[in-house]
């Protein structure tokens, strides 16, 4: 069965940094192109930054751009998302999601496998 697995997230102060990651069984994300996406409360799921299988040509959103880094670590099978100087709007359920075309942005449906999600709170 194929599964992805995000951790790292948690409680952070406003400024404070996490790094996410990514990891799957059953499959892996060197051949696939990754997706960070989050949810916050009562608001609909919205795009962080993609790493593209091909070239891994990363894209990021406008409010990521700068303070998220995307990246991925084909020897420990992995993509992680490095995220400093958080803000309280920062909050959220973050996925990782996997595509197996190229891709240019983090758009939902273009992702066919879905993790659970790791909560991140950004809060004094």
């Amino acid at each position: 069965q194929l599964q992805l697995v995000e951790s790292g997230g948690g409680l952070v102060q406003p400024g404070g940094s996490l790094r996410l990651s990514c990891e799957a069984s059953g499959f892996t994300l060197n051949y696939y192109s990754i997706g960070w996406l989050r949810q916050a409360p009562g608001k609909e799921r919205e795009g962080v930054a993609s790493i593209s299988r091909r070239d891994d040509i990363t894209f990021y959103v406008d409010f990521a751009k700068g303070r998220f880094t995307i990246s991925r670590d084909n020897a420990n099978h992995a993509v992680y998302l490095q995220m400093n100087s958080l803000k309280p709007e920062d909050t959220g359920v973050y996925y990782c999601a996997a595509a197996p075309q190229p891709t240019v942005a983090p758009i939902s449906e273009w992702y066919r496998y879905w993790g659970q999600g790791t909560q991140v709170t950004v809060s004094s």
